[in-house]
């Protein structure tokens, strides 16, 4: 089999160890999963940052300063329970999820998809929920990615939100991303009332994405919100 992102051949040991243990499918060669560099060791509780190299006036307590800042505003206080992030978002996963994202190679959802299903058994959810794309941005790519990471893990997903065309909120201010309108519509396809919804997107940049689309879930009676991304 080929890797997903560079084409080089996968060559496995084959034994009677890897062939009883293995799960699933590996997607990936060698040299392309060295270059993916798992979240480890002490993080922020709330976001995945990791802690190692950050300076401390950037930490306090269990949490960074960025969730800090949004905890302090009553309007974001206990909206999300926790990010679970996978991956540091480097060089080389900005180019993956760019493939993936921007042209449309569909199939790398496969591998993200196969992670998903790996951190998601370890957690008690009622719904997945994909963050939207706007129409506009759907249309260009193709499909939904963060959907299309649901769906390879083989889970089941709830499409309860929309989205409104708009600037993206990575490229806003802290302060126009904390006190902006959202850009998320609850339609009414599922119940989320009282239940533990867990949001699916790629990536954690802001936090505000998953911020504002956990803030209409809990409006719309959620019981707790809690998010996967692929990368931080």
């Amino acid at each position: 089999m080929k890797c997903l992102y560079c084409g080089e051949m996968i060559i496995l040991a084959i034994g009677w160890t890897n062939l009883l243990s293995r799960e699933d499918e590996v997607l990936l060669c060698d040299q392309c999963t060295k270059q993916l560099v798992p979240i480890e060791g002490e993080v922020c509780a709330r976001c995945s940052r990791p802690f190692e190299g950050l300076a401390e006036e950037f930490q306090k307590g269990e949490l960074c300063y960025d969730c800090v800042r949004w905890e302090e505003h009553a309007e974001w206080n206990g909206v999300l329970e926790r990010n679970i992030s996978l991956y540091i978002y480097n060089d080389f996963l900005k180019e993956v999820i760019s493939r993936y994202k921007f042209r449309g190679d569909y199939e790398i959802s496969k591998f993200f998809g196969n992670e998903l299903k790996r951190v998601i058994k370890n957690l008690e959810y009622d719904f997945l929920v994909p963050i939207p794309l706007s129409e506009t941005r759907l249309y260009e790519r193709g499909f939904n990615q963060a959907e299309a990471l649901i769906v390879e893990a083989g889970l089941n997903h709830a499409n309860v939100l929309n989205r409104n065309h708009s600037k993206k909120q990575s490229k806003k201010t802290r302060k126009e991303r904390i006190g902006s309108d959202n850009v998320f519509i609850f339609s009414n396809i599922e119940q989320v009332l009282g239940k533990k919804v867990v949001l699916v997107d790629d990536v954690y940049t802001t936090g505000s994405t998953i911020m504002h689309a956990a803030r209409v879930l809990k409006d719309h009676g959620a019981y707790s919100i809690s998010s996967i991304t692929f990368a931080r």
